[in-house]
Formats: C-alpha cells, structure tokens, sequence
C-alpha cells in the first residue's frame, strides 16, 4: 500500500454519486471542507453540489478508470448498485473488487451503506452487527459475499466502514419503497400505500442523518478497527403504520387529503413473472412479514449519540424533495 501523505488530505471519491445516499455523502462532504471526486458516464448533474463536485469520465466496473479516479483519495465511497435491482448478479461484486483494489493502491478507506439483504429470519426481530447472515435471497447472497470481500481485504492493510441501515428515504431519493411503493413521485399525495403487515414493525433510515454518522465515522477512520461495521436505529415504526401516519399528517398540513390503502401485492405478484424489477420486489417481501429493527448500541458506544431526524421533519423534507405536496393554499399568493 501507498502511505505517501497525499492519502491524508481532505480528498474523497464518491462511487454512485448521481445516487440517493451517494449524493448526499458528497453533499455533506463538501460541506465539511472535503474535495469530492465522482466518476460519471455522462454529464454531470446540473445541481450546485454536483458542480462542486470534480467529475471524471469512468465506469465503476472499469478497475482502471477506478484506480484512476481514486489517486489522492483518503476515502471511498462505495454507493453505487445495479439500478431498478437488475444486473446483481453480474455487476455487484466486480464493482466491489474495483474499489477495494483502488482503495488498496491508493490507501484509502473504503465506506459502505450496508443493507438488512444479508440477514434471514432466523435473526430477527432485533439486528446487531454480530448476528449470523443466512440470507434468503439471491441479494442477500450477494451482499454477503461482497462484505465478505471486504473482511478479506482489511486483512491485507485496506480499512473499511459498513455503515447498515432500514430502508432509505430522503428528498432525494427517488429509488426506494417510500417513493415507489408508499406514494407517487412527482404528484401530490393523494394515496399512501402501506406495504407491511399492521403490527409488524419496521426500521427506516432518513438518508442525510445516515450521511452524517457515515461523516462522523470517517472523521474516526483511523482509531477504528480494520472492518468495522455499524447498525443505525433510524426511525423504528413498531407497528408499521407510523410512517404512513406520518404522511398522512404532512400531507394533511399542506391542504392535501391522503387516504390509506394497503400496498397491492397481489397485483405485484401477478405481473412478476414479466417484470424484473417487481420479481426482485416480490423476493424481498419477507422483510415487510416479520418485524425487523437494528441494534444500534456499539454506534452510540462509538459516536455518544446517533445522527436523528425528527420523523415529520424528515418526511415533510422528503415529501417536498420528491414533489409530492403540490402548492400549498395556505401560503401567501404573489402579488
């Protein structure tokens, strides 16, 4: 490894940074006083963050655009996945194995959003970062074997952070179940689809407050052992109806009036034969049949306190994010 001290500045690159959590890691990382290095294959956003941003053309499965990309990095955020689920299989764990080889020419940290894929029933209701991953699903296997990539790799002098969370929502995060399954992105909320069994819980994870622990942990990378993996809490629904709840209620606030209705897996489960994306979806169904939360007692140990969202804060920004409360009548009209 390359311990010149070039790999001590500020300098981060962020793989998937055109993604939900990707692009707000690098968001608050600029804000932090970090230089920020992304890959694109295309343009660049046109947003002020991403113009912030120092894009360089590359594809995350090409390991020398990576090893290129990465050259003066301290830290490598490794945010990116198969969009609309597709291409797991073939796509994952190359794109892992590139990372961790820039990581390992470069010296750099790698830092993972981890995900509850890796983990079956037999460990729930209650996650910790020790519990057995027996995985269900073909991406749970996948997941499994990429952190097992990475355990691997910390053996040989590359440090990694896997940051797990429950399922991702935020302004800007149009790939999740809150904007694709709970509502409709891009029109005011009139429905709210609850995917969930009533009176199963669920964990959900507000993507800036899983930035910010990620932020705190990086700042921490070096007194951290080699792998070092954490769980957040998030906001834990317990009976799985507060999240719609809360919905509801923002919604409510801004002159809308939202109904409930159940998610329809029933039509979901007729039409998977056809469509990847919805037979992926249907795969991963256990996780809304059984409560599932995440232990986040060694975060707190390590940080003192876990960044946390108050829930209608974090839904009202999220709502507004993906254009989901029209115009309010309340505010005052332009003269």
């Amino acid at each position: 490894m390359n311990g010149s001290p070039i790999n001590r500045q500020n300098r981060a690159l962020v793989l998937g940074a055109n993604g939900g959590i990707g692009s707000e890691v690098a968001r608050q990382l600029l804000d932090a006083g970090w230089q920020v290095r992304a890959l694109r294959r295309g343009g660049a956003p046109g947003t002020a963050a991403a113009s912030a941003i120092e894009w360089l053309d590359g594809d995350v499965l090409s390991r020398e655009a990576v090893v290129r990309a990465a050259q003066g990095c301290a830290v490598i955020v490794h945010a990116v996945n198969p969009p609309g689920y597709r291409r797991w299989a073939q796509v994952v764990l190359p794109m892992i194995d590139n990372t961790l080889a820039a990581a390992a020419a470069v010296g750099a940290t790698v830092v993972l959003p981890g995900t509850v894929y890796n983990f079956g029933p037999d460990t729930f209701p209650l996650l910790s970062e020790d519990s057995p991953q027996q995985p269900l699903t073909r991406k749970g296997a996948i997941r499994v074997e990429l952190e097992r990539r990475m355990r691997a790799a910390s053996e040989h002098g590359v440090r990694s952070i896997v940051v797990r969370a429950g399922d991702f929502f935020g302004p800007r995060v149009g790939n999740s179940w809150f904007a694709q399954g709970l509502v409709k992105r891009g029109a005011p909320v009139q429905v709210v689809r609850q995917p969930g069994t009533r009176g199963v819980g669920h964990a959900w994870s507000y993507v800036p407050d899983v930035a910010r622990t990620m932020l705190q942990l990086i700042e921490r990378r070096d007194t951290l052992p080699a792998f070092a993996t954490f769980h957040m809490a998030g906001h834990w629904d317990a009976d799985g109806s507060q999240i719609v709840e809360a919905i509801c209620r923002v919604a409510r606030n801004h002159g809308l009036k939202p109904q409930r209705k159940p998610f329809a897996w029933a039509f979901v489960r007729a039409i998977s034969p056809f469509v990847t994306t919805l037979r992926e979806l249907m795969e991963m169904r256990y996780l809304w049949s059984e409560p599932l939360q995440l232990d986040n007692a060694r975060l707190v140990r390590e940080l003192g306190r876990e960044p946390h969202t108050p829930l209608d804060e974090a839904v009202e920004a999220t709502l507004m994010g993906l254009n989901c409360l029209g115009v309010d009548e309340r505010a005052p009209k332009a003269a």
